[in-house]
């Protein structure tokens, strides 16, 4: 059996073919042959909207931990599953929820999860003891899982060439700035939701926005005819989801002594993560339809090296915040809300970044993302000396400029690698290889949100709490998951640079598309 890598017929869905012609042509419908959707670029808005929201959920909550504590009466390893099990739920969903969006819909995917999730909030902030507040931030988290991998399939559907790039702009500066602000906007609803239940309100905001979200969604997000149905790989399904799992239980659980007690399952979850390889292997060489098909890592230019380069930058660039909360707040004594504004100059260094990063990154390719990752190395190291060596007094305002150099690196990292990575993926697996490249991304930031302030608590234990020297040995630990990051960068933009043929759209159709054979 054989085809096309790329899809061959503008104006045809590139999952099936399926024309989406003018007389099926309402609002929110794919646009017709040769002509962009008009409602493309409202509806990536209601898509960022939604994923600022999953992503500010991930972080927003770990500065309303104590105050959850104190009035349901838990303990402190149960509490931090209200962080964990979000984490968790959210991995384990990604890759299967990017595969059924491709099926079924990426539309139909991406409203009910949504609307799971916002029913979800409901529940959490409403949840009588800690036992249902954890399994609503569960529940929670797989509908996240759902939704985030329908973004950027989204995006790969709606727009095609520099709009394209322009547009993943804007979804980096979504994911930068959802990381960096989730305790700078968790302190400032609790500062305002004043009482011993205001923390209920970090779930409860997610209700309006929600809502207002669903209802634009219905309305303006392309309806497509949905890919080929087949058969979901439900063995691949169960071996990605175990593996995933092995190796993510004990990093959620690092502060409560899980690395130290739950060691042996990495190796069993590497174990496992091969035999999903091989699967997936077998499946395709079978004619079957993988979750995750494996010429997205051997055939697909720049997927697995952007992949890798992203799960490494996470794992840096996770651990940072908590880091610098912890510092902050234990070191220097700041509130949460003080603790969260420190951070600022990141953030938003980051978030412009990121917008021009998108109209670059068709004109600059890879040498983008190198340049972001100097950027974010300088930046961070600066930072780092100075909290450690400048007077306590001056030391966060010093470090200010270092932390705007830093975030726009980051800008220039994070939406110019998921252009790169995501470049040449068939349209029809985007969802896929989209819940993929997310996965390793919650899988960089588990083990960095574990190494990281692990670190920090050793150097404080070993230095008779030296806070200074705690928090810049830790984010050096993050710089050198970076500086690895940069190094896989380098290799891709030499790789880059050696290549002549023009890359293989999967979009549009080209001459010199190369035929795949299975």
């Amino acid at each position: 059996m054989s085809g096309l890598w790329c899809a061959r017929t503008p104006g045809r869905e590139p999952s099936t073919g399926a024309l989406v012609g003018p007389s099926r042509r309402r609002p929110g419908t794919a646009a017709s042959a040769g002509r962009p959707d008009p409602s493309r670029w409202r509806a990536l808005w209601v898509t960022l909207v939604a994923g600022f929201m999953i992503l500010l959920d991930v972080t927003i909550v770990a500065v309303a931990l104590p105050s959850m504590q104190r009035d349901l009466g838990a303990s402190p390893a149960s509490v931090q599953w209200v962080v964990s099990g979000y984490a968790l739920t959210f991995a384990l969903a990604l890759v299967v929820a990017g595969r059924l969006g491709d099926a079924i819909g990426r539309r139909r995917i991406f409203l009910g999860a949504l609307a799971a999730f916002v029913l979800c909030s409901i529940a959490a902030g409403a949840a009588p003891t800690i036992t249902l507040l954890v399994i609503a931030r569960m529940a929670q988290g797989i509908a996240a899982g759902c939704l985030a991998p329908q973004n950027s399939a989204l995006i790969q559907q709606m727009f095609t060439g520099a709009e394209r790039g322009r547009a993943f702009g804007l979804f980096g500066a979504t994911v930068g700035i959802s990381s960096a602000v989730g305790p700078i906007t968790g302190g400032i609803i609790l500062a305002l939701a004043t009482g011993p239940q205001g923390w209920r309100w970090i779930f409860f905001v997610n209700v309006p926005v929600g809502a207002v979200a669903l209802v634009l969604g219905y309305r303006l997000l392309p309806r497509v005819a949905p890919g080929k149905k087949g058969h979901l790989d439900l063995s691949g399904v169960a071996l990605l989801g175990c593996g995933v799992l092995a190796v993510m239980l004990p990093l959620v659980l690092a502060d409560s002594g899980g690395v130290r007690r739950l060691w042996w399952l990495f190796p069993v979850g590497a174990l496992l993560l091969v035999g999903f390889v091989l699967w997936e292997r077998r499946v395709a060489a079978h004619g079957g339809e993988p979750l995750l098909h494996p010429r997205l890592i051997t055939e697909t230019r720049g997927y697995a090296t952007g992949a890798a380069l992203a799960t490494l930058y996470f794992m840096g660039f996770s651990g940072v915040w908590i880091v610098l909360a912890l510092f902050f707040q234990n070191g220097l004594g700041y509130s949460p809300l003080q603790s969260g504004l420190a951070v600022t100059p990141f953030a938003v260094g980051s978030a412009g970044a990121a917008v021009v990063a998108g109209r670059l990154v068709e004109r600059m390719g890879r040498l983008l993302t190198v340049l972001g990752l100097v950027g974010v190395v300088v930046g961070l190291g600066a930072a780092a000396l100075l909290l450690r060596f400048a007077p306590s007094s001056v030391a966060v305002w010093a470090a200010a400029p270092a932390l705007l150099v830093g975030g726009i690196g980051s800008g220039f990292v994070i939406s110019p690698n998921v252009t790169m990575t995501l470049r040449d993926v068939p349209v029809r697996m985007a969802g896929a290889a989209g819940g993929a490249l997310q996965t390793g991304q919650r899988l960089g930031g588990a083990v960095g949100t574990a190494a990281l302030p692990g670190t920090y608590y050793l150097v404080l234990a070993s230095s008779g709490d030296d806070y200074r020297q705690a928090v810049a040995a830790s984010v050096g630990v993050g710089i050198a998951a970076i500086f690895t990051a940069l190094g896989i960068a380098l290799i891709e933009w030499r790789t880059d640079r050696g290549t002549t043929a023009p890359p293989c759209r999967p979009e549009v159709a080209h001459s010199h598309c190369h035929a795949t054979h299975s």
